[in-house]
């Protein structure tokens, strides 16, 4: 939607208007709506312990969700979900560590339920990953198979979210803030889109917050070629003030969690859509690799997913799909 559409309304209008597409959409539930799983795609059922030992909260799963999903394996994601054995580390009292940190080959964070949050895809322009051009999973051109919630399966059966979780959204009212939907790699918490209108002031409207990030104008330099149009991460450019989120679509702000304030990000409806950078330390738990995800790190295997090498998400891939490429380490310092 373009806010520009709609100039002669207030900002609580948009909102609304958006919320009624996106209920339209199936993205989101009708105010008051409960979501709960129907006919589960697995024989195993969610289990997921959380407890802290005055330094950090530890987060065990076997990444079954607890909410219905599309089926799988599909036609264009192959493979089937499976109980996993992940652990997750946070700290009780995240710090920002004063430059962003890119996620690559890691997971950003976990969600309430145990099912990790992994934006990136392993496919690439012409299965390059040196190309610099890496497929989105929300893509106006590319279907890898997600499902209602934006997720789908990686080779090892690790069921993971790349967008915004329906499932994850219990009950919903246009007058409320977003509910915890997890934690990141950080120990800072994640949300739904559903913000204050004034982040210091918890009486102030609720609205669904607004990313940085756009598609850029133009056409595309090299690679592929053609005009960006969101089929790629490098498609989009974030504009600093353009919405209501920093570049890892996160900002300081009170929620009902946090009275006080904390630094919070935010699950959006447009990209990035899960966060791809971090504004404290990660814990090693969510590398995707020897030591993460996993006591003793074998949270996945040699196909993919948890615990496996660089190429962790790979999938039944696109046309020119590949393996994880290597992102700057550091970005400009959170805002």
């Amino acid at each position: 939607m373009d806010e520009g559409d709609y100039a002669g309304d207030t900002r609580e209008e948009v909102d609304r208007m958006r919320r009624n597409i996106l209920v339209g959409m199936g993205m989101l539930p009708l105010a008051g709506m409960v979501l709960n799983p129907t006919k589960p795609a697995w024989a195993v059922s969610n289990e997921v312990s959380m407890r802290e030992d005055g330094r950090y909260r530890y987060i065990n799963s076997n990444a079954i969700p607890d909410h219905a999903t599309g089926s799988f394996p599909n036609s264009k994601n192959p493979n089937s979900i499976k109980a996993q054995s992940l652990e997750f580390r946070l700290p009780l009292n995240p710090a920002k560590a004063g430059r962003f940190s890119s996620i690559d080959h890691m997971s950003f964070g976990v969600a309430v339920n145990g099912v990790p949050f992994d934006p990136y895809t392993a496919e690439f322009w012409q299965r390059d990953r040196q190309s610099g051009w890496r497929y989105e999973a929300i893509s106006p051109t590319v279907d890898l198979g997600l499902d209602q919630n934006n997720a789908h399966v990686q080779p090892d059966g690790t069921y993971h979210y790349h967008g915004l979780p329906k499932g994850l959204i219990k009950s919903w009212s246009p007058d409320q803030h977003s509910i915890r939907i997890g934690f990141a790699a950080d120990g800072f918490p994640i949300y739904a889109m559903f913000g204050y209108s004034n982040p210091n002031d918890p009486a102030s409207s609720v609205v669904a917050v607004r990313s940085s990030w756009r598609v850029k104008s133009g056409t595309r330099s090299n690679g592929p070629g053609g005009t960006y149009d969101g089929t790629y991460g490098e498609d989009f450019e974030y504009v600093p003030g353009l919405g209501d989120l920093d570049e890892a679509n996160g900002r300081e702000t009170v929620t009902p969690e946090y009275p006080n304030g904390t630094y919070a990000y935010f699950v959006t409806e447009s990209f990035p859509f899960i966060p791809r950078l971090l504004a404290g330390m990660p814990d090693r738990s969510f590398a995707k690799g020897q030591g993460g995800m996993g006591p003793g790190g074998p949270g996945g295997g040699p196909d993919g997913g948890p615990g496996a090498g660089p190429g962790g998400d790979r999938r039944g891939p696109p046309p020119g799909g590949g393996f994880p490429g290597q992102r700057p380490k550091f970005g400009p310092p959170p805002r």
